[in-house]
């Protein structure tokens, strides 16, 4: 019995195991449909049929073939992967050294996953799908020069297809950790290349990613020139600029888009890069294009409306709101969502609530509940609005926790620090090692000066997730805001920033540690890139005490002065203000 055969049998096999599983059944159409027309047609491409071994099919392959399907189907990976893989040797069949490799990579084994995906790459060596996936297995598992040759293959086997190709490959290796690395392979790649744009793309997007960036804004215009009118490259060319200077990106686009004024991504890149300027006639302009060139683009008119609500236009956003539940949107709820953070801001609280009510299911279910909650306690509620949280219908203990949270951000708001720092410390001991719960808690204990708290729960986060950057962070910037432990405190920032190199918050703590260490110039440099991203007045107060530092006080007032006049009330922006500049506080008045 030859081996192609194997899969008739285990096909048998399964359904045998299968037969107790109830089937239901089909309801035949009381009339059919007559048949289509037919057309004569091209005959389809013959698909490429890998080499095959002729081998028997023995008592022991097909008792091991069995024993791994069978495992398979009882959630035993750890028996079925190692009898996937040995027959797939012992036969050296590509369609089972497939199998192996999807049987190994679904369950995460992926050493074996490997071994199989290299296998089956040996046996039908012109499969593109078996090299991408030992390219994938390669990355993954940080081994990038044994991937390289791979990669070469890969491109050079499909002239036609190559930018693409190089795309794809952006895509894959963005999460990779060793920035650098992933920036010299793509170099290396992109050298044989030299009129691909996608290839000087690829370049860019790895540069940027390893905080080169003249690199990345020489690649991006490289490809620009190449495919002029391109709009992806035209967007990652706005912001590589975007990190330097807004302005000079806003130039940049709005020379862009006089050549191409169909170029509706980039005028919406424009309108977030004005808002974000705070030049709020001007993006209301492209609102306008925008909003005239696609009126019935459910998308837009939400792009709109949350850069109105950066704007703080609440009666524009709220036009553009009601205009896209209109016309059927994605996610209706969050529409809904947003409607009430709009009635919030208008002052209409009887409305808010009605929209924060109609969510009643869904991924917006719980921030609803929450908003709903907040209207109660702004109203002097506190009491009540607890007590909604508490009584809201979780499905899932996820849901649970996220109620939680909640109610201890309502505590937060009311400066109840001590009451929630407690009520965290419940909660905690009643679900203990859960990284969310355990990072609020950290968070409640720096408001009530508990650093052994902070510290321990910071750090069981970091233990229990690795990647949680934000752990990271908020230890680092607690040790350099008291000035403590400095170059420990930059290491844990840096850490940070690895894992979330565009995060605000953290190019924020990263210029604070520098601040803090003498390093005025450098840490100015991640101040300013953090407060074009987000003016929060943390970060405002930051920014305005290094200028002041370096001699800058004009620029240091404006940028206070700002800050105050859409959040006076922030303990750390008044506290800095008062230290260095009280003149400001009293003008404000």
């Amino acid at each position: 019995m030859k081996l192609f055969r194997i899969i008739v049998l285990i096909a048998s096999v399964v359904l045998v195991a299968c037969a107790q599983v109830p089937v239901q059944t089909v309801p035949v159409a009381a009339e059919a449909k007559p048949l289509p027309k037919v057309v004569a047609q091209k005959p389809a491409p013959v698909p490429r049929v890998a080499p095959l071994p002729n081998v028997d099919l023995s008592e022991d392959i097909l008792f091991k073939l069995t024993l791994a399907e069978i495992a398979l189907q009882r959630g035993q990976p750890h028996v079925a992967v190692p009898a996937f893989l040995e027959v797939a040797r012992e036969t050296r069949d590509p369609r089972l050294a497939r199998r192996a490799t999807e049987v190994a990579w679904s369950a995460r084994f992926l050493p074996a996953a490997l071994e199989a995906a290299t296998l089956w790459l040996q046996l039908d060596p012109d499969s593109a799908r078996a090299r991408q996936t030992v390219i994938a297995l390669l990355v993954n598992q940080s081994r990038l020069d044994d991937a390289l040759p791979h990669l070469q293959k890969w491109l050079a086997a499909e002239p036609e297809r190559v930018g693409e190709n190089f795309l794809q490959l952006s895509t894959l290796v963005a999460s990779h950790q060793d920035k650098p690395a992933i920036l010299r392979l793509l170099r290396t790649l992109a050298a044989a290349y030299p009129a691909v744009p996608e290839a000087s793309l690829a370049v860019a997007q790895a540069a940027s990613n390893a905080d080169d960036q003249a690199t990345a804004l020489a690649s991006a215009r490289k490809a620009l020139e190449m495919r002029p009118g391109w709009e992806l490259a035209a967007l990652f060319q706005a912001r590589a600029l975007q990190r330097d200077s807004v302005d000079q990106a806003i130039v940049f686009l709005e020379g862009f888009l006089k050549a191409n004024p169909g170029a509706r991504d980039a005028r919406l890149n424009l309108a977030r890069l004005l808002v974000s300027a705070r030049r709020y006639p001007e993006a209301r302009k492209q609102f306008e294009i925008l909003v005239g060139e696609a009126p019935n683009n459910p998308e837009i008119a939400m792009a709109v409306a949350t850069l109105s609500l950066q704007a703080k236009d609440y009666v524009a956003a709220e036009v553009q709101l009601r205009r896209a539940l209109e016309i059927n949107p994605k996610d209706p709820d969050l529409v809904r969502l947003y409607l009430g953070q709009v009635s919030e801001e208008l002052k209409r609280d009887d409305q808010a609530l009605k929209w924060y009510s109609s969510i009643n299911q869904g991924e917006q279910f719980v921030p609803a509940q929450a908003r709903y909650a907040g209207v109660l306690a702004r109203q002097g509620k506190m009491a009540e609005a607890r007590k909604y949280l508490q009584e809201v219908a979780a499905v899932d203990p996820q849901q649970r926790l996220l109620l939680t949270l909640a109610e201890a951000g309502l505590l937060r708001e009311a400066n109840a620090y001590q009451e929630a720092f407690e009520f965290l410390g419940a909660a905690l001991a009643k679900t203990p090692d859960v990284p969310d719960l355990m990072y609020d808690y950290a968070m409640a204990a720096e408001k009530v000066n508990r650093m052994d708290v902070l510290e321990a729960n910071l750090r069981r986060v970091i233990a229990l997730r690795p990647t949680h950057a934000h752990a990271y962070n908020a230890l680092g910037y607690s040790l350099a805001d008291r000035n403590e432990r400095l170059a420990e405190a930059r290491t844990l920032i840096e850490t940070a920033h690895k894992l979330a190199p565009e995060d605000f918050y953290i190019l924020d703590s990263l210029g604070w540690v520098l601040f803090r260490q003498g390093q005025y110039q450098e840490a100015l440099g991640h101040l300013q890139r953090a407060h074009q991203a987000r003016p929060d007045a943390e970060i405002s107060a930051h920014l305005g005490e290094v200028l002041w530092a370096l001699g800058r006080q004009a620029e240091a007032q404006k940028v206070w002065a700002e800050a105050l006049r859409g959040q006076s009330k922030n303990e750390v922006l008044q506290s800095t203000i008062k230290r260095l500049a009280p003149v400001i506080l009293q003008s404000a008045q």
